[in-house]
């Protein structure tokens, strides 16, 4: 597993999507060609990622997320 990434990754413990092995290392997601620095989940194969809206908390205290549609690119920074 050198530099592959999942498909689906998520930085929610509660999520089935979770993988903290993976999270250690410096993830970043490149959409639509521009870097994200605030992305909660993502998934290659169906182009989106859900990234915080804002400081909106929704009534479990969780941040807000907007879905949003393009080419995703996982990578890790500095391989």
């Amino acid at each position: 597993m050198a530099d592959q990434l999942p498909d689906r990754l998520c930085n929610d413990p509660k999520s089935p999507f979770f993988d903290e092995d993976i999270l250690k290392r410096d993830i970043g997601i490149r959409f639509n060609g521009v870097e994200k620095s605030n992305v909660e989940e993502y998934c290659v194969s169906e182009g989106w990622i859900r990234v915080a809206a804002g400081n909106a908390k929704d009534r479990m205290g969780r941040p807000m997320t907007l879905k949003l549609k393009g080419k995703v690119e996982p990578y890790v920074r500095g391989a």
